[in-house]
């Protein structure tokens, strides 16, 4: 029988991406219900933020509980939008969104040469009383592109290239290899091959 894995986010394409990493690992992953309460990320690190929605999620519901806090930092914004990425626009009065965002990250860097970036990715897995298990950090160097490329994914995909493509424009098999989210889920996969939830 699959163990219970709450996955801490509202982000339906996140959520999903997840439960794809963890497939044959006998966990059962539940993305959280819609009415679950909001937890405020107030910490100033992607390790710091994944721990308090982990802790908070898996005390609340009583579950285990896996949490993802990730971003984008772009060499020539001084790592910006980094912790606030989902938020990046609202947070510039410029509209709310993946559609805003990547706009307004396209028109910060417009007269921009360095288009260096890194996707960055903490999973943070709470026991069913909130106790932290494990923290896995992944990464992904990468550029930004001129304009949106691709049909897939979620967030800045269309606009990070990696190895010629973009996120958006890769298979979600292909993502799962050499994204941040991979990286750090499957370092988390390998643990948890040694330390069952159950």
């Amino acid at each position: 029988m699959n163990t219970p894995l709450l996955i801490a986010t509202k982000n339906a394409g996140k959520a999903a991406e997840l439960a794809g990493m963890f497939d044959g690992l006998g966990v059962s992953c539940e993305p959280l219900p819609a009415d679950a309460p909001d937890v405020e990320e107030t910490a100033t690190t992607f390790r710091a933020n994944a721990l308090l929605k982990a802790t908070a999620y898996a005390r609340h519901f009583g579950t285990a509980c896996l949490a993802d806090d990730s971003g984008l930092q772009v060499a020539a914004l001084d790592d910006a939008p980094g912790i606030y990425s989902a938020r990046f626009a609202a947070m510039h009065d410029a509209g709310e969104g993946d559609a805003a965002n990547n706009t307004l990250l396209l028109e910060k860097l417009a007269d921009a040469d360095d288009r260096r970036a890194r996707f960055v990715c903490v999973l943070a897995l709470c026991d069913v009383k909130g106790r932290p298990i494990f923290t896995t950090e992944g990464h992904v160097s990468g550029t930004i592109v001129r304009e949106p490329r691709g049909d897939s994914g979620f967030g800045y995909d269309p606009l990070f290239e990696h190895a010629g493509k973009t996120m958006a424009e890769r298979t979600a098999e292909e993502k799962a290899a050499l994204s941040h989210r991979g990286v750090a889920a499957k370092r988390l996969s390998d643990l948890l091959a040694t330390f069952p939830l159950s």
